[in-house]
């Protein structure tokens, strides 16, 4: 069985690649855009993983995809009030991605192919 995991949208996108319980392949994307931080959604990364796995994408049984959005921002809501009024300018700067992009994510969950 091929599982690829993806984790992205918010601080070091990555993927992994698991063949038959065994970790073939995790790489950042930043090692292959040379962005720091980079939270795109890691296609060089994940094609890197099928490329040492020997696979195409339509080799892989299922795909994971980490993170549970509002659940993350509830933490983030959380902390800003925690240590407010210090954290007023920090809590500015980091709402619009969060408004405009990292909240935008319509379904994470585990697809699974069942063929």
């Amino acid at each position: 069985m091929n599982i690829l995991g993806i984790g992205c949208f918010y601080h070091d996108a990555s993927a992994t690649l698991i063949k038959d319980g065994q970790i073939i392949a995790a790489i950042q994307e930043e090692r292959l855009t040379r962005k720091k931080h980079d939270f795109s959604f890691p296609k060089k990364a994940i094609e890197e993983c099928l490329r040492i796995g020997g696979i195409n994408i339509n080799d892989v049984d299922a795909i994971g995809f980490y993170e549970k959005p509002l659940v993350k921002f509830e933490r983030l809501l959380h902390q800003h009030l925690q240590s407010f009024p210090l954290s007023y300018k920090t809590f500015l700067a980091s709402m619009p991605s969060w408004f405009n992009e990292k909240l935008r994510v319509i379904k994470p969950c585990v697809l699974i192919n069942p063929f």
